[in-house]
Formats: structure tokens, sequence, C-alpha cells
């Protein structure tokens, strides 16, 4: 059963290419460090802070053409940890049926934070990530 997940810090550090973002169970305790790149990071702190741009960014224009198509985006899940990467998917819902999408969680993280939709992981993700620290 998947669990959900709040974004609960950006850390973005100017001197280094990697960034980190955490994500927080809603109802327990457990914390999921994800490390992301300075764009991701930067897009996702910009929502974050309401920032506006002046131009659409790529996820505006992710969730633009998803919602332009007929879609709607119903939330995103990390769904898998192989060998120190995450996985997630975009799940997408179109006339009745669920699409998921790959990405990468960065990506689907800022596309979450942009639609306002919820943010999931496995239980068994979350389990792996704990156990590797």
């Amino acid at each position: 059963m998947p669990i959900q997940l709040e974004l609960k810090r950006i850390i973005i550090n100017e001197i280094d290419e990697d960034q980190v973002i955490v994500l927080n169970e809603t109802d327990g305790d457990r914390s999921l460090p994800i490390v992301i790149g300075i764009f991701e990071a930067t897009s996702i702190d910009r929502r974050v802070k309401g920032l506006p741009t002046p131009r659409p960014l790529t996820h505006d224009l992710i969730v633009q053409s998803i919602e332009l198509l007929g879609g709607e985006i119903q939330d995103i899940i990390i769904s898998d940890l192989r060998d120190q990467t995450y996985f997630a998917k975009l799940r997408v819902r179109q006339e009745g049926e669920l699409i998921e999408v790959d990405c990468r969680p960065s990506d689907a993280v800022a596309v979450a934070v942009t639609a306002k939709v919820p943010i999931y992981v496995n239980e068994s993700v979350l389990g792996d990530a704990l156990d590797e620290d």
C-alpha cells in the first residue's frame, strides 16, 4: 500500500551540483531524502514560494499539456529503488483510464507541486531507503 508523503525541505547548495529534497510521511515519522539536480530543485523551490516566471517552465508545460489533452494528473508515486536510483510514475487519468508515465522522482515532485496533487511512495521503497542509511 502506498504511503502519502509531503515535501518538507528543499536544500539548495549553490556550490555543489547535487541538491536534496526531503519528503516526510504525512501520518508518520519517516523521511525520504532524494538527491536531485539544481534545475529541478530551483523549479520546486519557485513553486513552493509562489514566485512567478516570465514564461512557462518545463514542469508548467507538462501540466498544461496533460490538461489541454483532456487528462488530469491524479498523483505521483515513487515506485522503485534500484541500484541506489529512485524511479517514479506520474499518474494521469484520461477518459476514465489511469495512465502511468515513467519519470524521474525530481520531475515527478516538481509536477506534483505544480499541479497540487499528492505524492506517494511504495512501502517497500521507503523501507529499502531507510535500510541503506
